[in-house]
């Protein structure tokens, strides 16, 4: 499909994922024309998506990728009935999938803040940029700086400002030091230079001894294995170095969450008095993905002073104002190829994604493994 715009109008393809009642899922590439921008409005030329974990319940979810029918820019996937309640909402829309993008503004409205943007390379955080052309509001575009790829500028957003974001709510609630699981991910190696750089101690919980050996090749310092048999012991003993009360939970599902509320009133008690009711620590712990979507199981051995809840990024930046969301940002786009530097397992372009090896592939959400789609490749 041409990319060449005429008159200000633009065509090109779109990614959307639909979920129908005879629970099929159908994901496919379909045409979209563009209008021209008004007002703050911008086109965007969409050069590199990356596929975030946030996406992939859009996308794919629990489908069965493994069954399901492959055609030419598209698939079709049965959706376990289990799943099905829980998506009611979405059933018969097709939705349009992508959280966030990099490219260049290719048509601007006439407002001074399109204009100024008008010819330069912008990530955005406006949704559906599994496409080749996205209009959006200038108001959601990071100018990138002179000379920065796309590639570079595609993941800077959902996962630079969410690792900013924890500590800016470990601070607002009064701890000190975080937990955070999954620790190997993209997000988790932006999170350990954060906290090096800004002094905030951090105990990193992976999996395996491989992931084990990244965070300690970024210089780490508190880095536990959930699969090592002296799992318990090495967690208590980091929770007891650093301090830490809070936890970011990217599993969800399991008991990973309650052990670490247990290692933190472990240590909260070590040399006190016994009570039956536990410390007066104060214990958070903040579930922000799926990775395993089973049941969050508790063994309630924390004494009483916990609390576990959902921790959703734009909600949070809600709390944190315009000023604070605009201080982020600015980190965001001085550090986009140091602190917020992003590894990509591959590139696929968007008709690619849409077969068995890459779909499957990309859905796998393996840890420190994530995709990058090209729409013009």
């Amino acid at each position: 499909m041409a990319d060449t715009p005429t008159n200000q109008t633009f065509r090109g393809w779109q990614l959307v994922s639909r979920l129908d009642a005879d629970a099929q899922l159908t994901v496919e590439l379909v045409e979209e024309t563009i209008t021209p921008p008004t007002g703050t409005e911008v086109v965007i030329k969409v050069e590199a998506a990356p596929v975030n974990p946030s996406d992939l319940a859009l996308l794919f979810g629990p489908a069965d990728l493994a069954a399901a029918r492959y055609e030419p820019r598209r698939l079709v996937a049965p959706m376990p009935q289990s799943a099905m309640a829980g998506m009611a909402a979405r059933v018969g829309e097709a939705m349009p999938v992508g959280n966030e993008g990099a490219g260049t503004v290719i048509a601007a409205g006439e407002s001074p803040e399109a204009q100024a943007l008008l010819g330069k390379r912008v990530a955005a955080v406006a949704g559906g940029m599994y496409a080749q052309f996205r209009k959006t509001d200038a108001r959601a575009c990071l100018p990138l700086p002179d000379g920065t790829s796309a590639r570079d500028g595609a993941s800077a957003f959902v996962n630079p400002m969410t690792a900013l974001s924890f500590v800016e709510t470990m601070r607002m609630e009064g701890h000190k030091a975080i937990v955070h699981t999954a620790a190997a991910s993209n997000l988790g190696q932006m999170l350990v230079r954060i906290c090096q750089a800004d002094g905030v101690p951090l105990v990193n919980v992976v999996r395996k001894p491989e992931q084990a050996r990244i965070l300690r090749d970024l210089g780490a310092e508190h880095v536990v294995d959930s699969s090592a048999p002296d799992f318990a012991e090495a967690l208590l003993a980091a929770v007891k170095a650093t301090g830490a009360t809070i936890a970011f939970d990217a599993i969800g599902g399991g008991d990973q969450l309650g052990r670490i509320l247990s290692a933190m009133e472990r240590a909260a008690s070590d040399g006190a008095a016994y009570d039956r009711y536990g410390s007066d620590t104060f214990k958070q712990g903040y579930i922000y993905g799926g990775l395993d979507t089973g049941p969050t199981t508790l063994t309630r051995n924390f004494g009483f002073a916990w609390s576990i809840g959902g921790w959703l990024l734009r909600p949070f930046l809600g709390r944190l104002g315009q000023d604070g969301v605009m201080r982020l940002r600015q980190r965001v786009g001085a550090e986009l190829t140091t602190t917020f530097a992003s590894a990509y397992k591959a590139e696929v372009s968007l008709e690619d994604l849409l077969t068995p090896a890459a779909a499957q592939a990309c859905n796998a959400k393996a840890t420190g493994e994530k995709y990058l789609i090209v729409p013009h490749g």
